[in-house]
């Protein structure tokens, strides 16, 4: 579709819209994006998408002991933060009623618009 073509004859122009979805729980994330999608393509609008982006891996080594006195020991903890694209081309109001769906806890939700 061109820049600036209008769907069924409606007032708002064709938009290119990205939603970035950030979450520790993959679970969650998988689920919203298959909502998100789905929900997209029940209006016939194109997608595309969920688009994988390598996982940032937030690590912290720590000493066991509080004064630092006795046998070196440490503890490891790790936390993943996994994110997906999603591209949508359609009209900004259709966008308002596609993420009006239930978003599972811990899933941020991030909405760009593009010219």
């Amino acid at each position: 579709m061109e820049k600036g073509k209008q769907l069924d004859g409606g007032d708002s122009p064709i938009c290119r819209i990205r939603i970035t979805l950030t979450s520790c729980n993959v679970k969650n994330l998988e689920k919203v994006c298959a909502d998100l999608k789905r929900s997209a393509t029940e209006k016939n609008l194109m997608v595309y998408g969920p688009v994988r982006l390598p996982t940032k891996v937030l690590r912290l080594t720590t000493r066991k002991s509080p004064c630092g006195e006795g046998t070196n020991t440490w503890d490891r903890f790790e936390m993943r933060i996994h994110k997906r694209l999603i591209d949508l081309k359609s009209p900004s109001e259709i966008v308002k009623q596609i993420t009006s769906i239930s978003i599972e806890p811990g899933v941020d939700v991030e909405v760009f618009f593009k010219d």
